[in-house]
């Protein structure tokens, strides 16, 4: 609630633009509340520029294209599957294209202040849905960095796959927006108004809006893959964010903590960290647990480079599927923990935050962004805080005399030791064991 408020204020206070670059959007709450929020600043005359990759967007285009009549709203959907026929053969009949998305996230308001970090535009990373808890992590930035950020949604808004949404889909007439006002606002305003009071409760923004709560003065780097790379064969010529990342990681002389929903690292991936371990840094990789994944074949990629990463010298993580009730929600067992949140720290000095996953998908087939941060205060703090936290919402896996593996955990304060896959179902881990045999290279 503390990032969707901030995002909404950030929305009642615009002056003159906003500019939206997500990789989906769903038509649940938190989308209709955003909408409704955009339409709020463009009748002040804000101009707002949206931009969506498409594939796993479900905000239906009708709603797209009424906010798209707005004289201040122009609405851009990236690499979009033809509207004719079935949307999946689609799919597989354009994959060579239709598998390279824009997983970017940024929220910029008058060119001044920015929103970087893992979220989507859906109510499972917003607390507004009840059976799932996302942890996920964004950073606020104030300052010439917004226009750095800008500078990289211009690319992409300006790129030939950035189509505006009128010329894929005319479900809608002409002047319809005016005509439908009346009945958006009855149904969404009500909705508006407790979403945003609820936020607005949160601490977070009472000390934001009173002046209270003191930020962290930092030079900034925005790390971003030029749109480029989505048309062109993989190489490493166009891996530009992953390039200068991992440059950077070889002259940590301390510490990586790296956080990943998703973490398959590859060969190259196990060398890089084994080099560092070697060397004598510590290394930690925090990731989800197979009954805490969203996307099990991802998981099925990871489990194959378990024990080489703890054999590497890396410390190794997974996040329980209840954590959800150390969240501060209540003790409500049901809601599944999913860690969502993308960050590497070094050095307890430099932060990287944005939408890059440690797997193939973000490394080799999608583009990404994000920023890498120089600040001593605000890393180790955060450092100091995630080493409290990843031993209270997650499993340490290690090898045990016989070199299988073990998940050993601090659960209601007593000890838990697991020899398999925890709190998975045995469904759950027969599927997981079946989709090893898709392809890593899609994972």
């Amino acid at each position: 609630m503390d990032a969707l408020g901030a995002r909404l204020r950030m929305l009642e206070k615009a002056d003159e633009s906003v500019d939206l670059q997500y990789f989906l959007m769903k038509d649940d709450t938190a989308g209709r509340v955003m909408l409704h929020a955009l339409l709020q600043a463009a009748d002040r005359g804000v101009r707002v520029r949206f931009l969506l990759d498409d594939i796993f967007t479900e905000a239906p285009d009708r709603n797209l294209l009424l906010i798209n009549q707005h004289p201040n709203i122009e609405v851009r959907l990236f690499n979009p599957i033809s509207r004719r026929g079935s949307h999946f053969l689609n799919f597989v009949g354009n994959f060579r294209q239709a598998n390279r998305r824009m997983h970017n996230k940024s929220f910029t308001v008058d060119k001044a202040v920015s929103i970087v970090g893992g979220r989507n535009i859906a109510d499972e990373y917003f607390q507004l849905d009840e059976t799932a808890v996302f942890a996920d992590f964004d950073v606020l930035a104030i300052g010439p960095i917004a226009s750095d950020i800008l500078t990289s949604f211009d690319a992409y808004w300006n790129f030939s796959f950035a189509i505006p949404i009128e010329q894929l889909s005319s479900e809608v007439e002409a002047g319809t927006l005016e005509q439908e006002r009346a009945s958006i606002d009855e149904k969404i305003s009500a909705t508006y108004s407790r979403v945003y009071e609820k936020a607005l409760q949160s601490r977070l923004l009472q000390e934001l809006i009173a002046g209270q709560r003191s930020f962290f003065e930092a030079a900034a780097k925005v790390l971003a893959d030029y749109p480029e790379k989505l048309e062109n064969e993989i190489g490493d010529e166009h891996k530009k964010l992953i390039g200068e990342l991992r440059e950077f990681l070889r002259s940590a002389e301390q510490e990586v903590i790296f956080l990943s929903p998703y973490y398959v690292p590859g060969k190259n991936g196990i060398e890089l960290l084994r080099s560092l371990s070697e060397s004598g840094v510590r290394v930690v990789v925090a990731t989800n647990s197979l009954a805490s994944n969203n996307h099990v074949p991802v998981h099925s990629g990871y489990a194959r480079y378990r024990k080489d990463t703890i054999r590497a010298g890396v410390e190794l993580y997974e996040a329980r599927a209840d954590a959800g009730r150390n969240t501060g929600r209540g003790d409500n067992s049901t809601e599944k923990f999913t860690l969502h949140t993308k960050l590497v720290l070094v050095d307890r000095r430099y932060l990287f935050v944005g939408s890059l996953n440690l797997d193939p998908r973000s490394i080799d087939i999608n583009a990404e962004m994000g920023l890498l941060i120089d600040s001593a205060e605000m890393t180790s703090t955060l450092a100091d805080a995630l080493d409290e936290l990843i031993q209270m919402y997650s499993y340490r896996v290690d090898l045990n005399s016989r070199g299988r593996l073990e998940w050993r955990g601090v659960i209601d304060g007593a000890e838990v030791v697991e020899k398999s896959e925890p709190q998975a179902s045995p469904w759950l881990r027969f599927k997981a064991w079946v989709l090893r045999i898709g392809p890593e290279s899609q994972l």
